[in-house]
């Protein structure tokens, strides 16, 4: 009875003392901030939403201190490694302590990247804040402080689809911008373009928002000799095109942008053919001249577009015909699809500037359409030819019911 007294003791012993040494750390830091009014409450509002916080870290892991202890004195002793509120200048270097260290960051997430700091430091804002700029963006700028959300999270400032808003916070204020001599429409132009659209009325997350072209924390201006490779991040195959064809180097060697020339920058319209070629809004006209090559080539590509065009448009009609008349017109519609894709490649190659390789992929849609439009044909004379069979039946079958009846009444008769 003795030896299962002891036992007892022991194992309550054992719970006790594990339950103790689980419990959590008191974090007066949080408590004493909680108890405050206006900013000093907010960090502590904030940080239960915050990333680093659900990952367990808190206040004194970035401003040092001694969160066990009530006193402020003890607390924020910096022979303890108090930090407090560091500079603005600063911020980034305080970041990087945990963020530029992959031994540390290995310990959230494998995957994660450690070079934001130096991206930083070769960005523009990056040498304005080595300058001592007091305004330009640091880290806090773009994720917020206390209440730091990943990424992929709606709320978060610098999720995909509020990145725009996030840049134009600054990039859209005449009166913050006034001393560094920058353009401050480009939100209001991003939002009529066709990227914009997308990305803001659309939702769509693949859309480029302003770091899909200017970079994150690395964020520069492109230079016209790379807002080539900038935009073939997306359109790979048009930038091909485009570095093979002979105004390749004529823009190397004038400095122009290259893709920027004729659809912009941040108010990239949706593209047309009215684009192409010499007449009411074609571009070509502003370099090439009346009697160049270059002219004669932009009107002889929009040509073979526009005799593409009226292929096709002549084709769907005779197919939707013989589709209202209720005949088969699978494969025809088949081969519009395919030659719809003829007009697609023809408009993507006119990057090319080859009027010989534009006339040569609409000369094959053409083919393809010509070829719809003859089975669409055949399909009306499908029609007419069973309408007329069908007429030529109906008065057969009349009259073998005409003399049926007239035989009848014969017999009756007799």
């Amino acid at each position: 009875m003795y030896k299962k007294k002891i036992a007892v003791f022991i194992i309550v012993f054992i719970l006790f003392f594990a339950v103790e040494s689980g419990a959590e750390t008191i974090d007066n830091c949080i408590i004493c901030h909680k108890s405050q009014e206006g900013l000093l409450k907010e960090p502590a509002d904030n940080i239960e939403h915050d990333v680093h916080f659900k990952r367990g870290l808190s206040c004194f892991d970035c401003h040092g201190g001694d969160q066990t202890k009530e006193d402020l004195i003890e607390a924020m002793d910096p022979a303890k490694g108090f930090i407090g509120k560091p500079k603005r200048n600063d911020i980034p270097h305080f970041c990087a302590r945990c963020h530029a260290d992959p031994a540390y960051m290995r310990r959230f997430n494998p995957n994660i990247q450690t070079d934001q700091f130096a991206k930083y430091n070769e960005s523009q804002h990056g040498k304005l804040n080595a300058q001592g700029d007091q305004k330009v963006a640091v880290c806090i700028s773009c994720h917020d402080v206390h209440g730091v959300r990943q990424k992929d999270d709606p709320l978060s400032p610098v999720f995909i689809t509020n990145i725009p808003k996030r840049c134009a916070s600054c990039h859209a204020d005449k009166e913050y911008m006034k001393d560094y001599f920058l353009p401050t429409d480009q939100m209001e132009q991003y939002e009529q373009s066709v990227h914009g659209e997308a990305l803001l009325k659309k939702g769509d997350r693949g859309a480029p928002a302003c770091n899909s072209c200017h970079g994150s924390h690395d964020a520069a201006l492109p230079r016209a000799i790379s807002v080539g490779n900038v935009c073939a991040q997306c359109h790979s195959l048009t930038r091909d095109l485009f570095a093979k064809s002979p105004h390749k180097a004529a823009h190397d060697n004038l400095g122009i942008p290259e893709c920027e020339a004729c659809h912009g920058n941040h108010k990239i319209m949706r593209t047309s053919d009215d684009m192409l070629g010499t007449a009411g809004d074609g571009l070509c006209v502003k370099c090439h001249k009346v009697d160049s090559k270059g002219y004669s080539v932009a009107g002889s590509m929009r040509s073979a577009i526009e005799t593409l065009k009226t292929g096709i448009k002549e084709s769907q009609d005779v197919v939707a015909n013989a589709e209202n008349m209720g005949m088969d017109v699978s494969d025809a519609k088949f081969d519009l699809d395919n030659a719809k894709s003829s007009l697609i490649k023809s408009r993507t190659y006119v990057h090319s500037f080859s009027k010989d390789k534009v006339g040569e992929i609409t000369k094959e849609g053409i083919g393809i359409s010509d070829k719809a439009k003859e089975k669409g044909r055949k399909a009306v004379s499908e029609f007419n030819f069973r309408r007329k069979g069908f007429a030529v039946a109906i008065v057969i079958i009349l009259f073998l019911a005409c003399a049926l009846y007239l035989k009848i009444r014969r017999m009756e008769k007799s």
